[in-house]
């Protein structure tokens, strides 16, 4: 292998977008691959990025170098030394793992695999899914896995809008199916990522990743139920929080919300059970806290109908604005986001909801969460008087809460957006 490997990224979204600019400026050369067409044009053609978080800048510069390539098809994996797959990994209607996209990727590398060549999945999944599922695929090639090529598994570990770490200095995970893979992937990343730790196999690999993501969904699903329990003893669940985090040990602090968004915490947890029940495991603790998870844009809409009550309004017919639709602050991600679930609800209600959101304009029809196309419609103090009711469902910091709360006839704040805005007609409520 050259001293400066040659990687291919399949998969130009949230995760092998960031990851294929770090090998860019590691000084490898890169060749992106992704179904939509639309996305190398935009790299290659108008010099930009289609993620907020990051700049256009940095693509810019990355195709510039003439060290970064990409396309639809997969005919360039065979002068790679590496490919990385960062494909999507949902759950399917009965929330079940869906690997079709693993599976069609695989085909497709393995129509091109070559000897000595590193293929590394890095989509989150179940434990077992590297070894029983894409490795036999890409055997198909009339090669084997660990002789004549590796295979091993790296989980993503992005996390948009993080202002204090970014893909390069997240340590990366890597579980292969040999030594010599570990080591080999070990190296290859080195030139993206600053530090990479190698485990004994992919399925430590794989279970690492989605434990992360488990606990995160479970002690949410715990301040989520507090916030249920604080809420009928008329506490303040947030002043509860900052008071508990004043102790210096012994306590994390998680955050309620109105439900759990983004491609990670709301999916990943219901791979693992899944899997936990081919052994013949019940993981009862778990699916509780998905329960009381996909439980909350209930109890939000649950605070909408009282707040109208507050002006004498019922549901139908009520105008009612969401302010954001992203799952997390400062991002353009709204995957699996909860906004979509209040609204799709209000509007059964007989509501009529809008949103604004400065970072999406747009939800596609067809997606896997929705069958209509909203719109973002302008923030402006008209709007906001017209609304019975806005709702704080993603906590931007780009707004101006003072200035909604002031427009605003009530305010429904799932965010604790409003904790230090001047108050004094009581329009915000707490959800």
């Amino acid at each position: 292998m050259s001293e400066k490997p040659a990687v291919a990224v399949v998969g130009l979204g949230y995760v092998g977008l960031p990851l294929a600019m770090e090998f860019v400026f590691g000084g490898c050369r890169v060749h992106g691959v992704d179904a939509d067409p639309e996305k190398p044009r935009i790299l290659l053609e108008d010099k930009r990025s289609y993620l907020r978080h990051i700049p256009s800048d940095k693509v810019r510069q990355a195709v510039e170098t003439g060290r970064f390539s990409a396309s639809v098809g997969f005919d360039d994996l065979e002068d790679c030394d590496a490919v990385l797959i960062c494909v999507p990994t949902p759950l399917g209607p009965s929330r079940e793992p869906e690997l079709r996209y693993v599976r069609e990727t695989g085909e497709e590398i393995a129509a091109h695999l070559r000897q000595g060549q590193l293929v590394v999945l890095e989509s989150t999944t179940y434990p077992g899914t590297t070894r029983d599922e894409l490795v036999p695929i890409l055997e198909s090639s009339g090669l084997q896995a660990g002789r004549d090529f590796h295979v091993a598994f790296s989980p993503e570990r992005e996390d948009p809008g993080n202002k204090t770490f970014s893909t390069r200095t997240i340590p990366k995970l890597v579980g292969a199916l040999t030594e010599e893979g570990g080591r080999l992937a070990r190296d290859i990343y080195l030139h993206a990522v600053e530090d990479v730790v190698v485990v004994g196999s992919p399925e430590v690999a794989e279970m690492a990743k989605i434990t992360e993501n488990t606990y995160r969904a479970v002690n949410i699903a715990l301040v989520n139920e507090l916030k249920l329990l604080a809420d009928r003893m008329d506490i303040d669940i947030w002043e509860v929080i900052d008071a508990a985090s004043t102790k210096p040990f012994g306590y994390t602090p998680f955050y309620p919300g109105p439900g759990l968004g983004g491609h990670c915490i709301p999916i990943d947890p219901f791979y693992l059970t899944w899997r936990a029940h081919q052994f013949g495991m019940p993981t009862r603790f778990i699916e509780l806290a998905g329960e009381v998870n996909t439980r909350m844009p209930a109890f939000v809409v649950e605070k909408v109908c009282m707040a109208l009550n507050r002006q004498e309004k019922s549901v139908k017919g009520s105008r009612i604005l969401l302010l954001g639709m992203a799952y997390k602050p400062d991002i353009d991600d709204y995957r699996e986001t909860p906004a979509l679930k209040v609204m799709e609800r209000l509007q059964e209600m007989g509501a009529r909801v809008d949103y604004n959101d400065p970072y999406v304009k747009r939800i596609p029809e067809g997606t896997r969460q929705t069958s209509f196309t909203p719109e973002s419609v302008d923030l402006s103090e008209e709007t906001l008087s017209e609304c019975d009711c806005v709702v704080v469902i993603t906590n931007h910091s780009c707004y101006d809460y003072q200035w909604i709360v002031d427009h605003s006839r009530v305010v429904v704040d799932t965010r604790n957006a409003c904790s230090g805005v001047d108050d004094p007609q009581g329009k915000v409520v707490k959800a």
